[in-house]
């Protein structure tokens, strides 16, 4: 938890989970659903694009989920894209507005968003990897001037499973944002592209030693896009990961996140290629 939060909140322990209420809910997909929650008294989180906060339900358990709301858009609330696949998002799932959770954090490393400023930036999200690639995304977008190119690639199963539908097509229409997405499976009346990630690559031009990139999506994906990158001339500390599916408690306690000697959700989950490309488990 940020020293901030836990001054504000007069917390003393980063395992004690603050009350926290759900004040809006959207179904994405068949899966996903879309929350918005309210701090206590409007407190900020104080997050930074690519952290993660515990989630907690009462007498069903905790789980980490990535933030996918901008800092800058806080306001003493913040948002989180929830994937359904066990007993705690399963919780959520079932829970309406007013509902009471408990969270704790932010924890985590983000994205270093100072090393983004004056590049051209290379998005590359890959189904739920939207959602904590969003924070980032939005982070630049409000303050797009201090940032070159933007450049937003999205790939999903189906155009029934794309995430934040109402963003795509708000980044879609801006003249100052290029975004390409891809299905792997097209429905009736889909005209954009067809295949994995990696095919939405050479429809972009880029100047590679002024450009970074940022990956989030699922682990198979990494090493195909890393690939097309590190071929395209982007150097391997300009790109960015996030390795957030691996989290567990949160504060290094648990191991479940670890990576050799590296604990991730201390020293990540965001990490550039240069440090990780050694880690076997990183990539497998």
């Amino acid at each position: 938890m940020t020293t901030l939060l836990r001054e504000t909140l007069n917390q003393s322990s980063i395992y004690m989970p603050t009350p926290a209420r759900i004040v809006s809910v959207k179904q994405f997909t068949e899966l996903e659903k879309w929350f918005q929650i309210e701090l206590p008294s409007g407190f900020s989180i104080a997050h930074k694009p690519g952290q993660f906060v515990e989630v907690s339900v009462l007498g069903i358990g905790e789980a980490p989920i990535s933030i996918c709301s901008s800092p800058a858009r806080s306001n003493g609330s913040f948002e989180l894209c929830v994937r359904r696949v066990g007993k705690l998002t399963n919780a959520l799932h079932q829970m309406t507005v007013g509902s009471m959770i408990a969270v704790r954090g932010p924890f985590g490393h983000g994205f270093p968003i100072e090393k983004f400023r004056g590049k051209d930036i290379v998005f590359v999200a890959g189904g739920l990897g939207l959602a904590p690639l969003r924070s980032l995304i939005t982070e630049v977008l409000d303050e797009r001037g201090k940032y070159g190119r933007v450049m937003i690639l999205y790939g999903a199963r189906s155009p029934k499973d794309f995430l934040f539908a109402d963003d795509l097509k708000a980044w879609g229409e801006r003249a100052d944002v290029e975004l390409h997405c891809t299905v792997d499976r097209p429905a009736e009346g889909w005209e954009g592209n067809i295949g994995v990630i990696t095919t939405l690559l050479p429809k972009i031009k880029f100047h590679a030693r002024n450009t970074i990139a940022a990956i989030v999506g699922p682990p198979v994906m990494y090493r195909f896009v890393l690939v097309e990158l590190l071929a395209k001339g982007i150097a391997e500390g300009n790109i960015w990961m996030s390795f957030e599916r691996q989290m567990k408690c949160g504060v290094g306690k648990c191991g479940h996140c670890q990576m050799h000697h590296i604990y991730t959700c201390q020293k990540g989950p965001a990490f550039s290629y240069a440090d990780i490309k050694h880690l076997e488990e990183a990539l497998s």
